[in-house]
C-alpha cells in the first residue's frame, strides 16, 4: 500500500515526488516509459520563461512567476544545468508594436521583474545576428535556458534518495475506488494507494477518465518539431529569440542551450494520435525557414538532428490542477508551456496539499541536496588528474564528440533510478549528442550497459520496448 502514487514520470511527476519525500510518506512513481523524463520532458525548448505570456490570474500566470524565481536557487540545490540568458520576443512591423506593449503591461500584472522595450538597433547592439528588419523587441531579462531532462533526473535521483520508489515499464490498466483509496490495475500487477496524483501528460483526461464519468477536462496533443544546431553555432545568439506569439503558442524560437548548441522549433500541429513523435518534411521545414526570420544566417548544413515533442494541451487552455470531486484524487493536468518553468512552484503547492489532505508528518531525514555526476568536459586539467586518481574509469574517453568518459557512463547506470538504455544514457551524460550522434560511441556504451546490467548484447536497447540495436548474432 502506498499513501501516493503518482501517474506519470516527467518533470512534474518527478517534482512532486521530491516535495511529497519531504513527508513521512511511502510514494510510488509509475510510468509507461523505462525511464525518466520520455515524454515532454525530454522533447521541448528547453526555456524557464520568465512570465509575461500567460493572462493574469491564469494558473499558467500564476506558478510560471512563481517557479522562474525558483531556478536559480534549486539549480545549484540540485546540480542540473540552468542558464539565466534574457529573451527577445521580436517585432517586424510597426503596426503591431502595439503588441509588445501589451505583453509588457502583462507581464508587470504578473509580478515580471526586468521588462522592457529596445528599440531594432538596440537588439541588433545585443544580439548582431538578429534580422535588420526587427522594429523592436520586448526583452526578459529574467529568461532563462534550462536542460529539461537532467532537471528531470535530478528531481528522480533526490526523490528515490528520500524513499519514493519508481515503477518503471508499467502501463495503468485500470483504477478502481475502494474503501481506502485506489486500486491501481497494471498489466500484471495491483497495487494500492490511499491517494493518486495524475501527472499523466497527454493522457492525464484518459487516466481521470478510469476513475470518474464526467468529462472534468480534455487534453490535445499538440506535437511540435524542432532542430538542433551544431555547437559550432552556438554564437548565433546568447538570448532566446521569440516572435509574436499566435494563439497556437509562443511559436518558434532560436535559442542557444546549456550545452552550447542551437535549437530552433517549435511548430504547433494538434494531432490525433498521442503517441505519434515522428518529425515531418513539411514541420521541420516550417521550424527552420520561420527561424530564419529572427536570425537569416542559420543554415541547414549545421543541422545534427532532428526531434518531435507532444504537448498536453488542455481544452480550456490553463493548467488544471488541484484534488478532483474524487476525494484523495489530485490531477496536475494540461501542463503544457510553460510547464517546466512552473513545475518547481506546481510541486511544492501540490505536495503541500496531498501532504495536508493526509494529515502527513515532516520527513527530518530528508536530504535536499544532490549532486550530479562530474562533468569531465567542463574541467580543468588539475581536476581532471584528481579525478582520474580517485577513478581511473574517468581516463577513458568514450565519446569524443562530447568528451564524455567511462566513469560519466558507470556512474550514469548506477545512480539511483539510473540509464538502462543508450538514450538513458546520453540524456544523463551527454554521450552521443555530438556531432556524430552515436555514430562513433555506441557499441562501448553498449558494452558498458552489459556489463554494468549483467545483460547481453541483443538486450539493449536504444529507448526501450521496441529499439534493440543488435538482433542477434553471427556464427
Amino acid at each position: 500500500m502506498y499513501d501516493v502514487l503518482i501517474i506519470g514520470a516527467g518533470v512534474v511527476g518527478c517534482s512532486i515526488a521530491r516535495e511529497l519525500s519531504g513527508w513521512k510518506l511511502r510514494i510510488g512513481v509509475v510510468d509507461k516509459e523505462n525511464d525518466v523524463a520520455m515524454g515532454t520532458s525530454k522533447a521541448n525548448s528547453g526555456i524557464a520563461h520568465a512570465g509575461f505570456d500567460a493572462k493574469t490570474g491564469t494558473n499558467k500566470a500564476i506558478y510560471n512567476v512563481l517557479g522562474a524565481k525558483m531556478f536559480p536557487a534549486l539549480s545549484k540545490e540540485l546540480d542540473f544545468p540552468y542558464r539565466q540568458n534574457g529573451a527577445f520576443v521580436l517585432c517586424f512591423d510597426e503596426s503591431e508594436r502595439g503588441k509588445l506593449v501589451e505583453l509588457m503591461e502583462q507581464g508587470i500584472r504578473n509580478g515580471v521583474k526586468g521588462l522592457s522595450i529596445l528599440e531594432g538597433d538596440q537588439v541588433r547592439a545585443m544580439e548582431p545576428n538578429v534580422s535588420d528588419k526587427v522594429v523592436a523587441a520586448l526583452y526578459a531579462e529574467t529568461s532563462g535556458i534550462v536542460s529539461p531532462y537532467e532537471m528531470t533526473v535530478a528531481y528522480a535521483e533526490n526523490a528515490a534518495v528520500n524513499g519514493a520508489e519508481f515503477l518503471l515499464n508499467e502501463e495503468i490498466t485500470g483504477i478502481q475506488r475502494t474503501k481506502h483509496g485506489f486500486e491501481v490495475q497494471m498489466t500484471d500487477k495491483t497495487l494500492f494507494a490511499r491517494a493518486i496524483v495524475n501527472c499523466a501528460g497527454v493522457f492525464a483526461d484518459e487516466i481521470y477518465g478510469m476513475v470518474s464519468d464526467k468529462p472534468l477536462f480534455s487534453i490535445v496533443a499538440r506535437k511540435g518539431e524542432y532542430c538542433l544546431l551544431d555547437k559550432k553555432c552556438g554564437g548565433l545568439t546568447d538570448k532566446t529569440l521569440f516572435q509574436l506569439p499566435s494563439a497556437m503558442g509562443k511559436g518558434v524560437l532560436v535559442a542557444p542551450t546549456t550545452h552550447g548548441n542551437i535549437i530552433v522549433g517549435p511548430t504547433a500541429q494538434d494531432i490525433d494520435n498521442k503517441e505519434d513523435v515522428d518529425t515531418t518534411f513539411d514541420g521541420l521545414n516550417k521550424a527552420f525557414d520561420t527561424a530564419t526570420v529572427s536570425v537569416p544566417t542559420l543554415a541547414r548544413r549545421n543541422i545534427i538532428t532532428q526531434f518531435a515533442g507532444l504537448r498536453a494541451h488542455p481544452i480550456g487552455g490553463d493548467f488544471i490542477i488541484g484534488e478532483s470531486e474524487i476525494e484523495n484524487f489530485f490531477n496536475v493536468a494540461g501542463i503544457e508551456s510553460p510547464g517546466l518553468t512552473s513545475a518547481p512552484a506546481i510541486a511544492v503547492d501540490v505536495a503541500k496539499q496531498v501532504a495536508d489532505k493526509l494529515h502527513a508528518d515532516k520527513n527530518d531525514k530528508f536530504v535536499a541536496q544532490r549532486r550530479g555526476i562530474p562533468c569531465f568536459a567542463k574541467m580543468s586539467d588539475s581536476e581532471r588528474e584528481a579525478l582520474i586518481a580517485t577513478n581511473p574509469l574517468y581516463g577513458r574517453i568514450v565519446c569524443r564528440c562530447e568528451n564524455v568518459t567511462e566513469g560519466e557512463i558507470v556512474d550514469s547506470i548506477r545512480r539511483p533510478v539510473g540509464a538502462t538504455d543508450l538514450d538513458g544514457v546520453k540524456r544523463r551524460t551527454r554521450a552521443g549528442m555530438g556531432r556524430c550522434q552515436m555514430g562513433f560511441c555506441t557499441p562501448r556504451v553498449m558494452e558498458i550497459l552489459c556489463r554494468e546490467l549483467g545483460k547481453d548484447m541483443t538486450e539493449i536497447t536504444k529507448y526501450g520496448k521496441g529499439s534493440r540495436i543488435v538482433v542477434g548474432r553471427t556464427e
